[in-house]
């Protein structure tokens, strides 16, 4: 009986039988030879256990949860901020498209939002107030940046809408404070005229304002209107004011009477009297807008226009007056101002733009009773006046930050250039630690090589003079014995002399 063949002697022989009829077999493919190779002994890998494959399963889902992220966040820069993708954009696009950009982010800079999206927003809220002043408004703005571009005006500043928004302001207040009611063409001549007057205005006070790196604010919009009103007046034929009284008496104030609703419908309607507006709907309006922009500036906006309202009960003031927004408006710019925009946002410049916030609900009121005595209105002077001198606050802290005017662009993007600024500050000290140690550690070694050297020399120059010594013990202990015995035998022989002589003579 033959021996039984093992694992590699059939292995062998099938190789050699697969050999031999290879010449008469057509070429196979990999794949079928896969069962020819199916005994062959492969090492098989340790299976992974349960919780090694739950964690596999795991992992590829957070790079799918940071992508979808990204990409959120990615859409929604497209019509938040100041929709930098769609600016550059519409560089390339038709002379008359980029002109209606500038005028709809104009109508947005009173707020300070570089937003076009939410500048038609707050077109669509001035519809609904009211066509003609939304109709004044537009026509201040187109005409306020064609005059930019004529005076030939930084292209980035009117692109962002820097030279609009007074001339919109201009436009609406205009035709607000106007007594001869709706639809009274005559008015567009002033003010097409003094909207195209704002950029001359504001180019002239930013070379002021710049030595101190501050912005011009809305003083275009208050010294034009102020002129055109003290030009004009409540009794002029052609483009006739409303009145504008001081107050002669004791407003009637019984808090029983005071009216909840209309207290609480005041915040929107003080965001909406930024723009000359009492329709608390349209009030509403601008805060969207100023959500789709930035979540921050909403918020400072409806907390300053609060903060208003707050002062002007504090401030006794009569109940109508608050109701109407009229202690709102100013407080709402001072907040957003001070509030993120020129200030990286921290707690200390969130309480920062509160202070700035009474601080104009006091100057406003101080402002209106002297302007009422020229029948003019406060306009946003109070507003201008508290924001300029927050802004030219100094201070030790670094946790209030004053960026500058060339880098402001919107909070949330102020907050990250904070940051940054912050993060390089640090590594930047960091580093400075380090080579400080470095340097220290450096110093160290050289001292102690200059101990050592030290030391070794004065360990030589001791040595030295040891051995010194002790070579001259060593001469003087060998010379003394000799030198006495030739100084006796000296002696002996002079004796002798001596006496020899002695016994001569």
């Amino acid at each position: 009986m033959p021996r039984p063949r093992n694992a590699k002697e059939l292995q062998n022989n099938n190789i050699s039988t697969f050999a031999s009829q290879s010449t008469s077999i057509p070429a196979l493919s990999v794949t079928e030879l896969l069962p020819l190779m199916a005994n062959i002994d492969v090492p098989s890998q340790p299976e992974q256990p349960q919780e090694d494959r739950k964690e596999n399963q795991m992992r590829p889902a957070q790079p799918s949860l940071k992508t979808a992220r990204a990409r959120f966040l990615k859409g929604v820069s497209y019509f938040s901020g100041d929709m930098e993708v769609f600016a550059k954009w519409m560089e390339k696009q038709f002379i008359l498209l980029q002109l209606l950009d500038w005028v709809l982010r104009g109508a947005a800079q009173v707020m300070f939002v570089n937003n076009p999206l939410s500048g038609l927003v707050i077109f669509a809220g001035l519809i609904l107030q009211n066509y003609w002043w939304a109709l004044n408004g537009f026509v201040g703005a187109l005409f306020a940046t064609i005059s930019a571009l004529i005076l030939q005006q930084k292209r980035g500043a009117i692109a962002a809408g820097l030279y609009g928004y007074n001339g919109i302001l201009v436009g609406l207040l205009m035709a607000v404070f106007s007594n001869a009611g709706d639809w009274y063409w005559w008015l567009l001549l002033p003010n097409v005229f003094m909207s195209m007057m704002c950029p001359v205005v504001s180019s002239a006070l930013a070379s002021i304002n710049s030595c101190w790196d501050l912005p011009v604010f809305t003083l275009p919009f208050n010294i034009l209107v102020c002129l055109h009103m003290v030009a004009t007046g409540h009794y002029n034929h052609h483009f006739p004011q409303v009145l504008i009284q001081p107050r002669s008496e004791f407003p009637n104030i019984t808090w029983a009477e005071i009216d909840i609703a209309k207290l609480f419908m005041s915040v929107p309607v003080g965001i909406g009297q930024v723009y000359g507006c009492d329709n608390p709907w349209t009030g509403g309006i601008f805060i969207i807008s100023l959500f789709i922009s930035s979540p921050i500036t909403c918020a400072h906006a409806v907390l300053g226009s609060a903060v208003g309202m707050a002062s002007g009960l504090a401030l006794a003031a009569p109940f109508r007056d608050i109701y109407f927004g009229l202690w709102g408006y100013n407080c709402v710019l001072a907040c957003i101002a001070i509030g993120g925009m020129f200030y990286a946002l921290t707690w200390q410049v969130h309480l920062l733009a509160i202070t700035c916030a009474l601080f104009c609900a006091y100057l406003g009121s101080a402002i209106a009773n002297i302007m009422s005595r020229f029948g003019l209105p406060a306009c946003t002077w109070p507003f201008c006046l508290s924001a300029l001198t927050f802004l030219l606050l100094t201070t030790e802290t670094k946790r209030i930050f004053k960026l500058p005017l060339v880098k402001v662009t919107y909070p949330e993007k102020n907050l990250r250039f904070f940051w940054k600024l912050k993060k390089a500050e640090k590594e930047r000290m960091v580093k400075e630690e380090q080579e400080r140690a470095v340097k220290e550690e450096i110093m160290l070694t050289e001292k102690e090589h200059l101990e050592i050297d030290l030391t070794r020399t004065e360990e030589g120059i001791a040595e030295n003079t040891h051995s010194g010594s002790e070579n001259e013990t060593v001469h003087v202990n060998d010379w003394t014995p000799e030198g006495a015995q030739q100084s006796t035998e000296e002696e002996r022989n002079n004796n002798l002399m001596k006496e020899s002589l002695a016994e001569d003579v």
